[in-house]
């Protein structure tokens, strides 16, 4: 058996990993789009690194673009097997996957009038709208614990990851020249204690694992903080400066940890009386789609759900979807907490928000989740004098808020408890991906400490034989 490693490796998105069996078949672990790489992003996207009309089959860890946004070139240049996931998986793809389109041709647009000014040739979108429904026609979904027989040589099941509503840890049992061995991919991994999701489920005994590693070298604060912080900048900013509180948040999984955290604000009576606003529309479809799989939801949530029907929505909230209505929240001078995407800052509504507020000393920008180091997101966390948005260097001037307790993903102690159901020395090799390199090397120190023996550190395109 071999592993390649064609994204998520030293670099935190672009999850791809192609493992080959010695019969020859193929199949994908994710297969995730690069976002936040700077000038390189796009190159980094038309090259997959291997033959996409190779790969037998795909499993899906979850719905992020990072994980899910390149199935559509998968597909387009030659793929012709399923693509296995949870149904919340697939219903949240079939939306991030069209809005993925839809940006692409936005965004070439612009870059295509100046290239064309300069002479040069137009680029294509990496794939469009119709190579997204044809992608739809491959998607197969699989529930939790759900023993599914792929071929004679693979069998699948998944485990709940705790990351988002449908992620999943993916345990393949394959045959390995001959035997069977249980190789298992962690996908990204939630926190325990998380006030919405269950928590990430022990999983069987692998041989070889693939894990996860974005916070391995950081410990979060504590999850119940959550609401305080929000409040505590919600009164700063909006009562005290008569500002607004700008939140980018991702539109699957952080935008709706706001919202809960907002709603039971205002069921304890805490929530002050300003405008709350979200203000994407993948946002609003994809919390629609979160409501409909109550069943990722934890104890807590569904004995909330029998007092409160929408643990999402409160007094105050509007979802913007009108490009109208999103331009003329800049020009109000009203308090408000606006919610947009992307979570990175890096491209959507949220950063027309930034450039049009971050000049404000009464304005707040709230960062809440990981930033790849070349995103705004990540600029503005360095807290810059000033900062580069739509080609202006712009002043810094609102506050910069950076809240650690809303990470989605694992921190290290998280990602030890979720390998405490393994016995490290019956893994014969474990991979770390999905890490930047010095805190992978960190993690790994941790690793070797609590008995793991043999960790490698993918480099992207690298492969290794088991």
């Amino acid at each position: 058996m071999k592993i390649a490693f064609h994204g998520a490796a030293q670099t935190v998105t672009g999850s791809k990993h192609l493992v080959t069996l010695a019969s020859g078949k193929r199949f994908l672990l994710d297969c995730g789009m690069f976002q936040g790489m700077g000038a390189d992003t796009d190159a980094m996207n038309r090259s997959l690194g291997f033959d996409p009309a190779s790969i037998d089959y795909v499993f899906l860890s979850h719905a992020h673009i990072d994980h899910s946004g390149l199935l559509p070139k998968l597909v387009k240049e030659g793929f012709v097997g399923k693509i296995y996931a949870t149904s919340a998986t697939i219903d949240i793809i079939k939306v991030l996957l069209l809005d993925s389109a839809a940006i692409q041709a936005q965004d070439l647009h612009f870059i295509n009038k100046k290239r064309f000014a300069a002479g040069k040739r137009p680029l294509q979108p990496v794939y469009n709208e119709d190579d997204v429904k044809n992608t739809m026609k491959h998607l197969h979904p699989v529930s939790y614990h759900q023993t599914v027989e792929v071929d004679k040589d693979i069998r699948l099941e998944l485990f709940d990851g705790g990351h988002i509503v449908g992620s999943a840890t993916v345990v393949l049992n394959v045959r390995n020249g001959g035997k069977w061995e249980t190789l298992v991919f962690s996908g990204d991994v939630g926190r325990y204690g998380d006030p919405i999701l269950h928590a990430p489920e022990p999983f069987p005994q692998a041989d070889y694992m693939l894990i996860e590693s974005t916070y391995g070298n950081k410990l979060h604060d504590r999850i119940e903080t959550y609401a305080d912080e929000l409040l505590k900048n919600i009164r700063e900013t909006c009562l005290g400066k008569r500002g607004k509180l700008i939140i980018p948040a991702f539109s699957v999984g952080r935008t709706q940890e706001v919202l809960y955290s907002l709603n039971d604000l205002e069921l304890e009576g805490n929530l002050p009386p300003v405008d709350y606003y979200v203000d994407s529309p993948m946002s609003v479809k994809v919390t629609e789609i979160v409501k409909r799989h109550s069943e990722c939801f934890n104890r807590s949530v569904q004995k909330l759900l029998k007092i409160d029907r929408d643990p999402f929505k409160f007094k105050g909230l509007r979802y913007i979807t009108d490009k109208r209505d999103s331009q003329a929240l800049n020009f109000t001078n009203k308090p408000a907490v606006i919610i947009s995407a992307s979570g990175m800052a890096e491209a959507g509504r949220v950063k027309h928000h930034i450039a049009n507020s971050i000049e404000n000393r009464r304005n707040t920008i709230m960062l809440i989740g990981y930033c790849e180091p070349n995103s705004l997101g990540a600029r503005l966390k360095r807290r810059p004098e000033y900062v580069g948005i739509f080609g202006e260097q712009l002043k810094v001037n609102a506050d910069i808020v950076t809240l650690n307790s809303m990470s989605a993903h694992a921190d290290y102690g998280d990602l030890c408890q979720y390998l405490s159901c393994q016995n490290p020395q019956e893994i014969k090799r474990l991979f770390i991906v999905h890490g930047e390199p010095d805190v992978q090397l960190e993690f790994k120190r941790r690793l070797i400490k609590k008995g793991f023996l043999d960790i490698e550190i993918p480099e992207l395109h690298q492969e290794f034989g088991v």
